[in-house]
């Protein structure tokens, strides 16, 4: 019956992970894509990805791949996107999840029934023969990614071009303007580096100071370096790694860059050699955050300003999940158990973790124990219910001694490690089994 079955939702990584365990739980699932191939964001031929032609994962090769199924050893210490895309699809095709997945389809939207069913409308087909159908399924499982949505904030005042970076592609739409990115995670960097290289001129706003972490350390790419170390107390890590940055980086005001207003690791990760390197050959300006606009003049808090064309905002995506967002709460971070288990029954989210490490492995853990929670349902009822307490009760620190900065964005952050070993003890208690 449809009531018994899983639906899962987007082909990604995450949408990947949830149906290798299923399969490996035996478990029957539908498993649906709006695009027309594997790969989420990852492919940059999918409409609405914010991918960029020169996008790189920023956690290591070695540190990066799924459990159990490594990336290739010939390809660099950072892939591009188009590298990682062919490993998703080499992924998917030889764990024989490809020809379960239903292309062309979209979930428009989930209403959840009395008896704690959901009832699924999908739009399918290609153009202008599109049809709409209504399936009851017992579970769901929302894995369409976290970066559709685009936050997209007002410059009152500006008369110029405004852009998210959603809409970025590739470093030509660059040539002849003077460019601002604004905002300084990884794809903001990223970004403004291709704006160093290709317009006219480029600045970059940052509303506060970062700390750069290099992605070689020694020869090493940084978090191969970081896991082969010895393991250290938080606020010792702290120290040693943020002493570490200032003989490798120097002082950044140097460079027009905002002294941190928080200790390492206290805000995402923000791989980048190139931005610095920019910055100290004068090919791209830094400023502090944007107070004022007039015509195309922007002025900033500390009173310099930029006369610029094209304003790129990189300021980040809303979580939205569209066709269910009342069941799972809010948009900037749905309220899920472990970052997976929604608080409504049956219903979960793979790939909406926001950590400091290499994601994969915590969507593998994730959907291993999401697919043991789906098999308790009919095969340990009481251990099925255990855990639904657990969900509705359990909120546990799992920051791991790091107070993250207040921010949209790391709201709900967790620590790699901690969700990792809070994970595996949750796992034990239950019975069920991880692989290494």
């Amino acid at each position: 019956m449809a009531a018994d079955r899983t639906l899962i939702i987007g082909a990604g990584p995450a949408g990947l992970a949830a149906a290798r365990a299923l399969t490996e739980q035996g478990l029957p699932y539908d498993h649906v894509e709006r695009h027309s191939d594997v790969g989420g964001l990852w492919d940059i031929d999918s409409p609405g990805t914010p991918m960029y032609e020169s996008a790189h994962f920023i956690s290591s090769r070695t540190m990066s791949g799924f459990p159990g199924y490594p990336m290739p050893e010939d390809y660099p210490d950072y892939p591009n996107h188009r590298q990682i895309l062919a490993y998703l699809r080499s992924f998917a095709a030889d764990a024989s999840l490809t020809d379960r997945i239903t292309f062309h389809t979209e979930v428009v939207a989930i209403e959840r029934e009395g008896d704690g069913t959901f009832l699924v409308t999908t739009r399918s087909g290609d153009g202008a023969e599109r049809s709409e159908e209504v399936t009851k399924y017992g579970q769901l499982i929302a894995a369409s990614g976290v970066q559709w949505d685009p936050n997209v904030i007002e410059i009152p005042g500006y008369a110029g071009e405004i852009r998210h970076s959603v809409t970025y592609r590739d470093p030509s739409e660059f040539a002849g303007r003077r460019v601002l990115v604004v905002g300084a995670g990884n794809s903001g960097c990223d970004i403004a580096c291709d704006a160093a290289r290709s317009a006219d001129h480029a600045a970059i706003s940052m509303r506060r100071g970062y700390w750069f972490i290099p992605k070689h350390i020694f020869g090493q790419p940084v978090d191969v370096f970081a896991e082969s170390g010895p393991t250290m107390p938080m606020w010792l890590e702290q120290a040693v790694f943020g002493r570490l940055s200032r003989v490798i980086n120097g002082d950044p005001t140097r460079l027009g860059l905002q002294k941190p207003d928080h200790k390492l690791f206290e805000t995402h990760p923000l791989l980048n050699d190139q931005l610095l390197h920019h910055l100290q050959h004068g090919d791209i300006t830094a400023r502090p955050g944007i107070a004022s606009a007039e015509g195309t003049v922007i002025t900033f808090t500390d009173g310099t300003t930029e006369d610029v064309d094209l304003v790129l905002l990189a300021t980040g995506y809303r979580h939205t999940i569209p066709y269910a967002q009342s069941l799972f709460g809010d948009e900037q971070h749905p309220d899920m158990y472990l970052t997976a288990f929604a608080r409504t029954p049956a219903l979960y989210g793979i790939g909406f973790v926001e950590t400091n490490s290499g994601a994969y492995v915590l969507m593998d853990m994730l959907s291993q124990m999401v697919a043991q929670h789906i098999a308790d349902r009919t095969r340990r009822p009481d251990a099925w219910t255990a855990f639904e307490r657990h969900v509705a009760t359990d909120r546990p620190d799992l920051s791991g001694g790091i107070h993250f900065v207040d921010s949209p964005r790391h709201q709900g952050y967790v620590d790699a490690h901690a969700i990792q070993k809070y994970l595996r003890a949750v796992a034990r208690r239950m019975g069920w089994t991880l692989r290494a």
